[in-house]
């Protein structure tokens, strides 16, 4: 079975992370022919607040804040069995969210993380670190589904960051993209080097200058 647990063991520190969620962000927005489409995106937030987004199109989502207070990760899977859809009395599953900082908390409620018609935040994975943590931390009481390989949606919402490796990132935007990318493109966008003309001109070449669709 694979939850919030065994993905905290394999996250790096926020600085490390920060860069790897940037550089996806750049990669997604380099291969993708409307912005529309790119699933990663890297925003500003608040006040010396960012955030890493993840949209897969299909109902599946993920935030990750990086704030003063630390870094919140927050993670939807609309098909587990943990939704506040899937429950009863339409509420987070026990022990995701109890024990988040209060400084973090806010986070989770944000009018972009509710739909219309239920009363609890969209999540169903929940990871933090504050300043002075050496480790990321998650709720130590959850009861998670029996008979189920990724209970939460941790192992398939957050496998680019299990695998941080360009190979991982190519094969799922290749995947997702329909199109060969070349794995050059993605380790140099991977070492924070600069996206230059030439890169992206690989990456998507339809975007190409002279390049024209019929």
């Amino acid at each position: 079975m694979s939850t919030v647990h065994e993905l905290a063991a394999l996250l790096p520190d926020p600085v490390e992370l920060r860069a790897h969620m940037r550089a996806l962000a750049a990669l997604d927005a380099a291969v993708s022919d409307h912005p529309q489409s790119c699933c990663y995106t890297f925003t500003a937030w608040g006040p010396g607040q960012e955030a890493a987004l993840m949209e897969s199109g299909s109902g599946n989502d993920f935030s990750i804040h990086f704030t003063p207070a630390g870094v919140l990760i927050r993670g939807f899977d609309h098909e587990s069995r943990m939704s506040p859809y899937a429950t009863d009395d339409e509420r987070v599953w026990p022990g995701v969210i109890d024990e988040v900082p209060a400084a973090l908390r806010p986070l989770l409620y944000d009018p972009a993380f509710y739909d219309a018609g239920i009363d609890a935040p969209s999540v169903t994975v929940c990871i933090w670190r504050e300043p002075g943590d050496t480790a990321w931390r998650t709720g130590s009481a959850i009861a998670f589904p029996p008979d189920t390989p990724d209970p939460d949606g941790s192992g398939y919402l957050f496998h680019l960051l299990a695998d941080r490796s360009p190979e991982a990132a190519r094969a799922h935007f290749e995947d997702y993209y329909e199109r060969p990318i070349p794995l050059s493109a993605v380790r140099h966008i991977f070492t924070g080097a600069p996206l230059t003309p030439e890169i992206t001109s690989v990456l998507n070449p339809a975007d190409a200058p002279g390049t024209t669709t019929g």
